[in-house]
């Protein structure tokens, strides 16, 4: 009775070690199994932050070389340099972000190669803007190449037309020819003598001019003394000499026709001629027209 017992006690405590060694055989594969995984997960997390960071300095020098890109862009439009300032802004932001993981890698990816696009556009739109703005700087010099041209003319017309001006002005003038002072005696005899002078007598002759304007004239007499004194009759005598005011002796008044026409001017003696050299000067309209001298002697 007590031999199967004894038996199965026997059995029992083989079958311990054996359970145990398969147990722990077990346990070391297992082991074995999660080390393994831990090492190859490690090894993969460590390939995959390579990459990341990889991929994220790759984004960061196309960003820099895009913004680059950008600030090259120049344009003369406003609005289109708003919008360039705002895909600036954009890029700056995104250096900013810290992409952490492979989907954030690549909607910042999609967006570089929208702002590329972008970017494109812009630059198609520039070289347009550059190429009008060439032709139209173009077409301003052009313009103002013939503006210039066109006030050149002007000013060599406005030149030539003083000119011609001045040579009318020239040509109108109405000259005095024949001009002879007389001294005059109470008996209307020709003397020397200042004092048998009872009337100077200076005659002449305007001469024919047909581009003159014809009608009444008025012609003004200067006697010029030997000391360089002017004989006034009166001290109201003035006349206009350009812009300034000239003391005349005598004047006489004529209806002129264009054609020659003799006249003469007197002046009466009235105690102011003295022995000497004199000079005669006739004017017309602001012009000196003839000049004359004579010469007067004592007793």
């Amino acid at each position: 009775m007590n031999e199967p017992g004894r038996i199965n006690s026997e059995n029992s405590e083989r079958k311990a070690p054996v359970f145990l060694i398969f147990s722990t055989v077990v346990l070391t594969i297992i082991l074995a199994v999660m080390i393994f995984s831990y090492f190859s997960q490690k090894n993969r997390m460590v390939e995959m932050e390579a990459v990341l960071t990889h991929e994220k300095d790759s984004l960061a020098n196309e960003l820099r070389k895009l913004m680059h890109g950008y600030d090259t862009l120049k344009s003369s439009n406003d609005t289109l340099n708003a919008r360039l300032l705002k895909e600036r802004e954009r890029i700056r932001r995104l250096l900013e972000i810290n992409a952490s993981n492979v989907q954030l890698i690549k909607t910042y990816r999609a967006e570089i190669t929208t702002m590329r696009e972008i970017m494109k556009s812009y630059i198609v739109q520039i070289d347009s803007l550059n190429t009008r703005n060439k032709l139209l700087s173009a077409e301003n010099q052009n313009i103002r190449q013939k503006i210039n041209q066109v006030e050149k003319t002007n000013v060599e017309l406005e030149k030539v037309k003083a000119e011609l001006s001045t040579k009318v002005e020239i040509a109108s003038v109405i000259m005095a020819k024949d001009i002879i002072a007389v001294a005059l005696n109470k008996n209307r005899k020709e003397t020397t003598r200042t004092d048998r002078l009872d009337k100077l007598r200076v005659c002449f002759t305007l001469r024919e001019n047909p581009i003159a304007q014809a009608g009444k004239k008025t012609v003004y007499l200067r006697i010029i003394r030997p000391d360089q004194l002017v004989i006034a009759i009166s001290p109201d005598n003035l006349f206009d000499f350009g812009e300034t005011k000239m003391v005349f002796t005598e004047s006489r008044s004529v209806d002129y026709m264009n054609q020659d026409i003799d006249m003469c001017i007197f002046v009466d003696n009235t105690g102011d001629f003295i022995p000497g050299n004199y000079t005669a000067e006739l004017y017309l309209e602001g012009n000196m027209i003839g000049t004359t001298k004579f010469m007067l002697t004592g007793r």
